[in-house]
């Protein structure tokens, strides 16, 4: 698994109408009312995702909870992977950016305890768990969620690239790989032993994934 940071919930008001809908379900980027009516049914998904997790997540559901039309959500998102798609591609966007200390090892601790914060959040701690199960049997999730870790890596390897114009690791050195060295182990946390998720846990993932790249651990 990869770094991210903490995704930003969609908010914004409900709509009756999401406008002009065209293309494959949650590829289309809109604006104005239409942009409401996604920011009010992603938020609405997310809240459900983390309720019942994908199994249970239902389109007529979430219209009610966005308070939009039954048959704005199945034109648009047509069905719930199509949903997670769209909800998964927002996170991305929205996230926070990289830090940018001038350290690898500051920036590195900063992307883990983030990974921390967001993977601890009640509700994203949820909602994170609920996809990654959801990918482990629907391809068109996990196609979304890959598209989603890429997204985040690629945010974060900069700091890796500048460490690398900076002598602090060979060159070489592949950011994506560094980066998810450090989330790697909190991940695991996450899903498979339940050891605790804290903050020293994220300094132990970044100084690891650190000294590693400082090795050449990394170079391609």
């Amino acid at each position: 698994m990869t770094s991210e940071s903490a995704p930003v919930p969609a908010s914004g008001g409900a709509d009756g109408s999401a406008g002009a809908d065209c293309g494959e379900p949650g590829t289309v980027r809109p604006g104005g009312r239409t942009a409401r009516v996604r920011e009010a049914v992603l938020r609405a998904a997310g809240d459900a995702l983390a309720e019942h997790g994908f199994g249970g997540l239902d389109l007529a559901d979430v219209a009610r909870r966005a308070e939009v039309g039954k048959t704005t959500v199945y034109r648009r998102w047509s069905t719930p992977a199509g949903l997670v798609a769209d909800l998964l591609t927002d996170m991305a966007e929205q996230s926070l950016p990289r830090t940018d200390t001038g350290s690898l090892a500051e920036d590195l601790r900063a992307n883990a305890r983030l990974v921390v914060r967001t993977l601890t959040d009640p509700r994203q701690r949820a909602l994170f768990a609920a996809v990654i199960a959801a990918a482990t049997g629907d391809p068109r999730t996990a196609e979304a969620l890959h598209g989603f870790y890429a997204v985040r890596i690629g945010e974060w390897s900069g700091c890796v690239e500048a460490a690398v114009a900076r002598g602090e690791v060979p060159e070489g050195t592949d950011p994506g790989e560094v980066v998810a060295a450090v989330s790697a182990p909190l991940y695991y946390r996450l899903l498979a032993s339940g050891a605790p998720l804290d903050e020293a846990a994220a300094d132990r993932a970044a100084a690891a994934a650190v000294a590693a790249a400082r090795a050449g651990v990394f170079v391609r």
